[in-house]
């Protein structure tokens, strides 16, 4: 092996550890799985949650890596688009409820007795935003 590969090599695998350090104390720092549990109500179901965050990690790193062609039926992909998606959420929701960012920022925009207007918002243009993304990037 040449010096600029093993160079590439450890540059990789150093910013590999940077990143993963910095998601495992995102996680346990703000508590994102107890309190998304919270949230569901299904505390005793805790494991199935870090396993599921852990499974996740992984595979996103290894089908970044190799670039997969599933060749899936498009409807076993609904569902699973579906059950990432309410997952995704539901991280973001627990992550803004810790952070308390919507009331934050309803008073900073002055929008203090309209939290529903802001959520409604925030919802709508994640719905549109998504669904621009999907018929322009993906279907164009």
């Amino acid at each position: 092996m040449t010096i600029k590969a093993l160079a590439v090599i450890f540059i990789g695998l150093a910013s590999g550890l940077v990143v993963g350090s910095g998601f495992v104390a995102f996680l346990t720092v703000l508590g994102i799985i107890p309190r998304l549990t919270q949230l569901s109500k299904t505390m005793k179901k805790i494991h199935f949650y870090e396993w599921g965050v852990i499974i996740g990690a992984v595979t996103g790193v290894l089908a970044s890596l190799r670039d997969p062609v599933l060749g899936l039926s498009a409807y076993f992909l609904i569902p699973l688009g579906l059950t990432g998606g309410t997952f995704v959420g539901m991280a973001a929701a627990a992550l803004t409820e810790v952070l308390n960012v919507i009331p934050i920022l309803s008073k900073r925009i002055g929008l203090d007795g309209k939290i529903i207007s802001l959520l409604m918002a925030i919802v709508l243009g994640k719905i549109f935003g998504s669904i621009f993304q999907w018929v322009y990037f993906i279907h164009h």
